[in-house]
């Protein structure tokens, strides 16, 4: 009984109502992809070439801030020398950048 009343009342909601509702959903959707999840996969993709570009003698930031240059590579790990007779070992996705050549001679 009630539910005939809201359909007297608001005319009805028949097909293109739910048509309409479901485009709408398809667009905020394609909306959410190319704003939101697109440039997420691009950033990723990016940042995967990167790390395994890395070479030895590659001077690289870390997430941390860290400055230093590739010592030894391994699949998982990295050793950076810090400084000299300082090395540290890390995970290679804590590498956030590779830097320019003679970046860290100039600080």
């Amino acid at each position: 009984m009630w539910i005939n009343n809201a359909y007297a009342q608001f005319g009805g909601g028949g097909a293109d109502s739910g048509l309409s509702s479901i485009i709408m959903m398809v667009g905020m959707f394609g909306v959410l992809w190319f704003v939101m999840i697109r440039p997420q996969m691009k950033r990723q993709k990016e940042l995967k070439a990167m790390l395994e570009s890395v070479a030895k003698g590659d001077e690289v930031s870390t997430v941390s801030g860290m400055l230093g240059r590739v010592v030894e590579l391994k699949d998982q790990y990295v050793t950076l020398e810090l400084a000299p007779n300082l090395q540290v070992k890390m995970q290679k996705s804590a590498i956030a950048a590779v830097l320019p050549k003679d970046t860290l001679k100039s600080i």
